[in-house]
């Protein structure tokens, strides 16, 4: 039986080929990944099994949430770092409390990604950091210049 011709419209020379996309079906779906013969199945696979899943609706809006608490600290920190600075004597104190003002400002958005970066495949140790550097990073001198 012949092919219908809108079915080779659907096709390329060369689906059928297994090495040419390892993991695909060649019908355009992903299918489970399996090693090759020639390579060994790695560790970390069996490591982070909610890695691959989709983060959920409610996830992503507390991350969005976290994500703009630290937006406004970082704001408030930026506020505070262009304040007039006191006058101390020393200037080496000088220096040292300015740089550590602008450590300050760099503080929150660091602190969120390097979060969302190390701990991708752990959701519930995500939250928990995120939720431990919203206490921690607070902008106290904004919030008690009032």
């Amino acid at each position: 039986m012949a092919r219908d011709s809108d079915d080779d419209a659907l096709r390329w020379e060369g689906d059928d080929d297994p090495t040419l996309a390892p993991g695909w079906k060649a019908v355009g779906t992903p299918a489970s990944p399996q090693p090759r013969a020639d390579e060994a199945p790695r560790d970390d696979e069996e490591d982070a099994p909610d890695a691959a899943a989709p983060a959920s609706s409610a996830e992503l809006v507390v991350l969005g949430v976290l994500g703009g608490v630290y937006l406004l600290y970082t704001v408030g920190w930026l506020i505070v770092a262009t304040s007039q600075a006191p006058a101390l004597a020393d200037p080496v104190a000088q220096f040292m409390y300015g740089l550590g003002r602008w450590f300050a400002v760099a503080a929150p958005p660091l602190w969120f990604g390097a979060v969302l970066w190390l701990a991708s495949g752990r959701r519930r140790a995500r939250l928990a950091w995120l939720i431990a550097g919203a206490l921690l990073l607070v902008p106290v001198p904004f919030l008690i210049r009032g």
